[in-house]
């Protein structure tokens, strides 16, 4: 009998995948600041491991490597494929890990855009487009009829994973299963062994029904990164005092309560409608050797900072400007989809 794991995003990397965002989706207006946050990632992360980066067509490729090519970015870490896209949520549409006997296999859940929301037909077919191209090595990829995107669960590498009722639960994702129907698949295709469901946390300007990804986060095995509010006035006071107080009473598999360490959200920040952005600094991206952590020129950029590292003492924690992604509602985790070890080609197969 196989026995398969879903490890967690500390566990070692061949490297990150990233749709990088084209003219032809909803980040026309913001192009420019976004290849520029997408480079900074680009730079941070090549310094340690390999991104796999998708591209809409030639043209599209020739502009990435036209801006990458001043960073002093060492190209020989980028493998770049052409793959037509609508978005660039690469969290959400690129392939989950898991080791089954050690080995590495993908698997490939359904995508439709966050219950319908906005059109996902060419993000859905990435996964299987990339295994054709053969940009990963020679391992199986198992596409499985469930509606789940990565920013909606977070493992903890031991068996446990974390998650939202207010995701995972919507009906306009899987609505002909129930709870235990959806915990069974979650099990069964993922190897875990028990979930920690959260029913309560949102933050305003999140439009995939509570990704956890968004609201908290492990560190390590009995640690818990969140987004904390203190401030009685601001609407999110209360939604996350009543998520810290479910935090509180969940137990590692030992039994233990977890450590729980509060990242105070970001002052309210609007976009030119006057919509709250989700600000989010749970949204952090964990890489071989450091870890790239959301800010946006506030005051608690330093607080994140200095907490996060606390968590991470043996990594390094490295800043990435992302107020020009909230503009479209999500944040670096979001936009980003860590490839362990084993899953991604050294070079590119022509």
């Amino acid at each position: 009998m196989s026995e398969r794991h879903l490890p967690a995003e500390w566990s070692p990397q061949d490297g990150i995948m990233l749709t990088w965002p084209h003219s032809h989706g909803d980040w026309a207006p913001w192009l420019v600041q976004v290849d520029r946050v997408y480079s900074q990632i680009v730079k941070a992360v090549s310094a340690y491991e390999k991104l796999l980066i998708v591209c809409y067509d030639r043209q599209h490729q020739s502009h990435i490597e036209k801006i990458l090519h001043p960073q002093g970015v060492d190209l020989s870490q980028l493998l770049l494929h052409i793959v037509r896209s609508n978005d660039s949520w690469a969290r959400d549409h690129g392939p989950i890990t898991v080791l089954e006997n050690t080995a590495p296999k993908l698997l490939d859940f359904d995508f439709n855009g966050w219950g319908g929301k906005y059109p996902s037909a060419l993000d859905d077919r990435i996964n299987q487009s990339l295994y054709s191209q053969k940009a990963f090595t020679d391992i199986d990829i198992e596409a499985w009829p469930l509606i789940l995107e990565g920013g909606s669960i977070d493992s903890d590498g031991q068996g446990t994973l974390l998650t939202t009722e207010q995701c995972l639960l919507t009906p306009s994702r899987n609505p002909q299963l129930n709870k235990l129907e959806v915990e069974a698949i979650l099990k069964t295709s993922l190897g875990i062994e028990r979930i920690l469901w959260l029913s309560k946390g949102e933050l305003i300007g999140d439009d995939t029904d509570s990704h956890i990804d968004m609201l908290a986060r492990f560190c390590d095995v009995n640690t818990i990164a969140y987004s904390s509010c203190e401030d009685e006035s601001d609407p999110h006071y209360l939604p996350l005092k009543e998520m810290a107080a479910e935090l509180v009473a969940f137990k590692t598999a030992e039994g233990k309560p977890y450590k729980l360490v509060a990242l105070p959200i970001p002052k309210p920040v609007h976009n030119r409608d006057g919509q709250r952005l989700p600000a989010s600094y749970a949204n952090f991206l964990i890489i071989n050797q450091a870890v790239l952590l959301p800010v946006y020129d506030d005051e608690m950029d330093e607080i994140a900072t200095q907490r996060l590292a606390g968590c991470f003492p043996d990594r390094k924690i490295i800043g990435i400007d992302c107020r020009p992604l909230i503009e479209q509602f999500g944040s670096l985790h979001c936009i980003t989809m860590q490839l362990p070890k084993g899953v991604l080609r050294s070079q590119l197969v022509i």
